[in-house]
């Protein structure tokens, strides 16, 4: 909460990327080609048995290169955090904004078939395109086979991997793609699918007869992102959320998407939209607070989870949210932020867990994921220690804890 793993490339993460965590007890050294040449060989019989064709598997697997660089950036992407407001500033600069509105004009007659079609607005949509590729610009440079089997063979979530592996080969056996690259994580296309998630949830919206994600043409990779929202459950006209402003000796124990509220009820508390207006009532909602009681303040309604299944953090979540406002002629975040205050690293997150855990406050494990378990073992440290019980895992509740 309020620190955003980043993934793939500068400014951008990958959506549906959240990995399985590593599986114990494998060995943490680095793998080689020889090795990786060996791994195929025992591979190509599973894949065969999955119902990839030996001339397929022959084919595309010829010449796989193993890639330290991959195994470096799975091994290493829990370090790199930023701080929600940092991460803003770049998901939702004014430059991204820009581009998105060219992006919409352009491609106004498709967008507005996919959101007849499949009930998701383009603007939406289109904030998913620009967070993932930059509106198609950058799509990833990595060979997905080759990222693919590396993170398979290396083992760590070496099944995870494989799966996608397998899927990724059907892609290539349907003749989908032609230039098959993306991000080190195996994720790829206009809006960053993993393999899986192609074979789910992608359509062929341009009836060439290819569910082409790939190519410069984008129909068929935003269709296939408006259908994966919608198989989630978004609701056409339902906010992701409005920012809002709590009034003076507001309960911060209420902050969580745990307690969920007719709006009817959170007026009654003297919260206000940002602006002072009465809050629009889409249904009941939570109060989120994703910068800490010091950043901005949001009422958030079911559409906010139905974006989480792209990718959980709340940073994400947000831009992908203020971003489609703003391409729909909205606001900007009005609120300030605590700038001064920085992000925990992956060891501080993780002895923050161990501390609380210590002291009675079960984080619900130790893993330097700031999960819901461990927001509310801080709001508890907080409230114990007459702290404003926001849950937001600051270097100040570590001191505290020490």
């Amino acid at each position: 909460m309020g620190a955003l793993v980043v993934g793939v490339t500068p400014g951008l993460v990958a959506a549906q990327t959240i990995l399985p965590d590593p599986v114990a007890g494998v060995e943490d050294v680095m793998g080689s080609q020889a090795g990786l040449d060996a791994w195929l060989r025992d591979f190509r019989a599973r894949a065969l048995e999955a119902g990839v064709s030996a001339a397929t598997f022959d084919a595309a697997m010829r010449g796989v290169e193993f890639s330290p660089k991959v195994v470096e950036r799975d091994r290493n992407q829990n370090e790199f955090t930023k701080t929600i407001w940092d991460y803003l500033d770049t998901a939702v600069s004014e430059d991204r904004v820009a581009l998105g509105l060219k992006a919409i004009e352009k491609n106004r007659a498709l967008l507005e078939r996919i959101e007849a079609e499949f009930g998701v607005e383009k603007e939406v949509v289109a904030a998913v395109w620009g967070l993932e590729s930059a509106y198609g610009t950058y799509r990833g440079d990595l060979p997905v086979l080759g990222s693919l089997a590396t993170l398979a063979y290396e083992g760590r979530r070496g099944a995870f991997f494989e799966a996608e592996l397998i899927a990724a080969l059907k892609i290539v056996a349907g003749g989908h793609v032609e230039r098959f690259t993306g991000s080190w994580a195996g994720a790829s296309g206009h809006t960053q699918f993993m393999p899986s998630s192609w074979e789910r949830f992608a359509v062929d919206f341009d009836g060439d007869g290819k569910k082409n994600l790939w190519g410069d043409d984008p129909a068929d990779a935003l269709a296939s992102t408006a259908n994966y929202l919608r198989h989630w459950g978004w609701t056409k006209g339902q906010p992701w959320g409005v920012e809002v402003r709590l009034p003076e000796g507001f309960d911060y124990d209420q902050t969580t998407e745990r307690v969920v509220k007719p709006v009817a009820d959170w007026q009654a508390m003297g919260i206000r939209t940002v602006f002072g207006a009465d809050l629009p009532d889409h249904g009941p909602g939570s109060i989120l607070l994703p910068g800490g009681h010091r950043g901005a303040a949001f009422l958030i309604w079911p559409n906010f989870q139905v974006i989480e299944h792209y990718n959980t953090a709340d940073a994400y979540v947000v831009a992908i949210g203020s971003l489609s406002d703003r391409l729909k002629g909205g606001p900007a975040i009005q609120s300030g932020w605590p700038r001064e205050l920085r992000a925990l690293t992956l060891e501080e997150r993780m002895e923050l867990q161990d501390r609380l855990g210590r002291a009675g406050f079960d984080p619900g494990g130790v893993d330097g994921r700031m999960g819901p378990k461990t927001v509310a073992a801080v709001k508890a440290f907080q409230k114990a220690r007459s702290m404003v019980p926001d849950g937001y895992p600051s270097l100040e509740v570590l001191e505290a804890l020490r």
